[in-house]
């Protein structure tokens, strides 16, 4: 299952995206940004319908039907991905792309002593003829692409004799345009500790009263739902109400920008979790009073639904930061790097578990 998903998540998204234009336009460059909003809220959506109607299914008709439904469902998705084969845009990947990457390492690193501002550099061109120089930032890549000796660097038809001596400025800028996303990925998977610290929620819930009226209760493990309603009604209202009204009064058609959406989320996560800290104290206290401390299987005489605030606060964080973050790799990534944007996003979801469970193990 977990290879299936690291095949279809990063991928599904990146693939829909082909589909848009990615020309510069501020009309294409909104049309995408709604495809990743919607796209994040249907998989809220999904999440919640698996969330309600398949755990009925598994409560009231057991494990087989449980299971079958979503294989079931599965199944019709290949069958729909498949029929509609001929109607995709499907952009050609580079092939050895991570080789790329280690190539030009190596090369930069073998021509460390090469002059950069050295008249008369040539720099050996890829398929972008547009590309006539690499970019200054990270410039100690540069020498990666520049041609020592045409005779010795190049075969007659132009490529290069030895790719480990010589790279194009195509992987120089892919390389460069990786790299300059690691900074803002690191502080992309912090708030993604956060929201996967929200199992202690569903501890919480399991020792409070979970009713919502006389006859309604709510089970402790289907207040995520919270997260994922909050989250998808956000991007509802961002998406048809907010961005418009942005883009009138800023005559920006983007509405918000990613860098900024992504500190919002930041600002929203830390809050989430000042609130979080707040009520569990709360709750500690009752416990104690009720002598109820060292009874974690008793339920307390305190509502359950003082830990929706959080679980809100935590799905308008999610709500800003990952759309941001997706937005922003794939902003800075050229077209054949799709697929790395939104593996890098699904990468820092798994460093965020591994570092969530290395905080629960050391506290």
């Amino acid at each position: 299952m977990s290879i299936g998903a690291g095949c279809i998540r990063p991928c599904s998204m990146a693939f829909g995206a082909d589909q848009l234009d990615k020309k510069d336009n501020p009309k294409n460059e909104r049309l995408l940004q709604s495809f990743f909003s919607w796209y994040y809220a249907s998989i809220g959506v999904s999440t919640v319908l698996a969330l309600t109607v398949i755990v009925y299914v598994q409560d009231h008709l057991g494990w087989k039907a449980g299971f079958g439904v979503p294989t079931i469902l599965m199944v019709v998705s290949a069958l729909m991905f498949s029929f509609g084969s001929s109607l995709y845009v499907k952009v050609k990947v580079e092939k050895g792309l991570f080789i790329g990457f280690i190539q030009v390492l190596v090369t930069a690193f073998r021509k460390r002593n090469l002059p950069l501002s050295a008249k008369n550099v040539v720099y050996h061109y890829g398929k972008d003829p547009n590309i006539i120089a690499p970019t200054d930032k990270l410039r100690c890549l540069n020498r990666a692409c520049i041609i020592r000796e045409p005779q010795k660097d190049l075969n007659p038809e132009g490529s290069p004799i030895n790719p480990w001596n010589l790279c194009t400025i195509d992987q120089v800028e892919s390389l460069k345009a990786l790299l300059r996303v690691i900074p803002m990925w690191s502080t992309g998977f912090m708030i993604l500790v956060s929201l996967n610290q929200i199992s202690f929620s569903t501890l919480q819930a399991s020792t409070m009263d979970g009713h919502l009226g006389p006859k309604i209760q709510i089970p402790a493990g289907s207040f995520t739902v919270f997260t994922i309603i909050t989250l998808t009604i956000w991007v509802a209202i961002y998406d048809r109400v907010i961005v418009p009204l942005l883009a009138k009064l800023t005559g920006k058609p983007r509405g918000l920008g990613t860098k900024m959406r992504m500190g919002i989320g930041l600002v929203l996560s830390a809050l989430a979790m000042a609130v979080s800290a707040i009520v569990e104290n709360t709750r500690r206290k009752i416990a104690i009073d009720q002598g109820l401390a060292d009874k974690p299987r008793m339920v307390m005489d305190m509502s359950a639904m003082w830990l929706i605030p959080q679980y809100c606060l935590f799905g308008l964080a999610e709500a800003f930061n990952a759309i941001g973050q997706i937005e922003f790799y794939f902003s800075q990534f050229p077209r054949n790097m799709s697929s790395i944007a939104m593996a890098l996003f699904t990468l820092g979801m798994a460093v965020a578990n591994l570092v969530g469970s290395f905080l629960v193990k050391i506290f």
